[in-house]
């Protein structure tokens, strides 16, 4: 059958190489797309479910990715997706049997809440799990960043491999299946139900995973001497990965690729105060009538936008980390850009091995931070808008992420313009993190708007524009969000 005919039902045209994906996966049903990130994973995983309409499908993913993966199925397929929570832990079966949801969304840490319905002893293994029956509901699962199970002894691997035993297709996405050493795919193999095309468990520890060989007397022994690597990679590549690098598909892809990551605030007590007082402020503002009057009132609304920016960002730090963490397991550099110094010390604490860029660095400590970053010598660059905006080269990482945003767009490209500049080889993907009906989208909508004349403003400062044709926008798309 030609890819043409298989990927008609998707409403976005696949590259090529997704296109050779979509086709891998339906072939071998249960198998690994190890792309590196930007590539299109997801899509790739989502075509194949479509194109074989194996519904329902359930999606084990992070916390910070449940509201893009409901996104992204909706985008791109005409299916509906639910993402599993408190308001729908009795119900949700019955809404994937009445039809009224075709795909599931839950993060591995809710697992066993879903899905189990007894552990016989703690700690358990595979055989003491008793699972709900609404388990055999899916004909497909999909896995996002595999190697969040590649230790075998974890629940959360124990849980996932239960999980999809018998599905017909289980797809696990990762841009790195192997973080350190070959053991880390006994796992994702068992998973798949592929494990035993390797020998099983133990040939595959003698075969590929070198001696065990204790270090000092009494200590457990870990094993060395990798051997048969080529080996191990061709089978693989035979049987069940494929693996496509960006510098490999560079001509398929545009130079710049914006991602946007959609999120739920965990608690919106402040923030919905503030943004309640704020309304009721702007409602004021359109009541004035004196222009000094209004020109003093839209000053403090002003202060007012400010502040309720910074308690959404700060709202999103533990997603952000979440996030972070698990690109960072890829192996590759990544430039995170914020605000607020309160943002920069939470990720500081987070990643202690990360560089700085902010208002509060010197000269010299700032050229240092960028030194190391080029030189490999730290994975992630935390910076401040203001202060690694314009100027700096950050070609190392081709990987941007906005945890708080500029308020124009002409700033957002000074600043994905650290890494997407002279000396960067790659396809440059640019993350925005938007908590949901917050200011986020409100800001983020207007950012996209002014595209067309993001020319006109040439520095990156992070001041938000105080005209007054900026201020009504703004405000207007606010009380309308509202």
């Amino acid at each position: 059958m030609e890819m043409a005919t298989l990927t008609h039902s998707l409403r976005v045209e696949p590259y090529p190489y997704q296109r050779e994906g979509i086709l891998f996966g339906l072939r071998r049903k249960r198998f690994i797309i190890g792309d590196e990130p930007g590539l299109g994973k997801t899509l790739q995983s989502i075509g194949v479910a479509d194109c074989a309409g194996a519904y329902p499908c359930l999606v084990i993913c992070p916390a910070s990715l449940k509201i893009n993966w409901q996104r992204e199925f909706e985008k791109f397929t005409s299916v509906k997706a639910l993402i599993l929570d408190n308001s729908n832990i009795t119900t949700w079966p019955y809404l994937m049997r009445m039809g009224l949801f075709q795909v599931a969304i839950v993060n591995y840490e809710s697992l066993r809440k879903f899905f189990v319905w007894d552990l016989r002893r703690r700690p358990f293994r595979l055989k003491d799990v008793v699972f709900s029956p609404d388990v055999q509901l899916f004909r497909s699962v999909i896995i996002d960043e595999s190697h969040r199970v590649k230790d075998p002894a974890a629940q959360q691997t124990i849980l996932t491999k239960g999980i999809t035993t018998g599905k017909p297709y289980v797809m696990l996405l990762s841009g790195t299946p192997v973080v350190n050493r070959p053991e880390d795919l006994i796992a994702q193999l068992s998973i798949m139900d592929r494990l035993q095309e390797f020998g099983g468990r133990q040939e595959f520890l003698d075969r590929y995973c070198g001696e065990e060989k204790p270090q000092r007397r009494g200590d457990t022994p870990v094993r060395e001497g990798y051997a048969h690597l080529d080996e191990l990679s061709q089978r693989l590549y035979e049987s069940c990965l494929i693996r496509r690098e960006k510098d490999k598909v560079l001509t398929q892809l545009p130079p710049k690729t914006r991602i946007d990551l959609h999120l739920d605030l965990a608690d919106r007590t402040e923030y919905d105060a503030a943004a309640i007082d704020l309304a009721d402020y702007l409602r004021r503002y359109t009541q004035a009538t004196e222009a000094d009057v209004r020109r003093k009132m839209r000053m403090e609304a002003l202060v007012k936008f400010m502040t309720l920016r910074a308690l959404a960002a700060k709202a999103k730090v533990p997603q952000a980390i979440d996030f972070i963490r698990s690109f960072l397991e890829s192996g590759r550099q990544l430039i995170i850009f914020c605000s607020l110094h309160e943002i920069v010390d939470a990720l500081h604490r987070s990643f202690p091995k990360a560089v700085t860029i902010t208002g509060r660095d010197s000269l010299a400590a700032k050229q240092a931070a960028v030194d190391a970053f080029q030189a490999s010598q730290a994975s992630l660059a935390i910076c401040s808008i203001k202060a690694a905006g314009v100027g700096l080269t950050l070609t190392a990482s081709s990987t941007v992420m906005f945890i708080e945003f500029p308020w124009t767009y002409a700033d957002c490209c000074q600043c994905e313009d650290r890494a997407h500049r002279i000396g960067q080889r790659d396809n440059v993907t640019c993350y925005y993190m938007l908590a949901r009906n917050t200011i986020d989208t409100v800001l983020y909508s207007i950012i996209q708007a002014k595209k067309s004349i993001a020319a006109q403003i040439m520095a990156s400062s992070d001041d938000i524009p105080q005209d007054e044709a900026y201020f009504d926008e703004l405000m207007n798309s606010f009380l309308n969000a509202l």
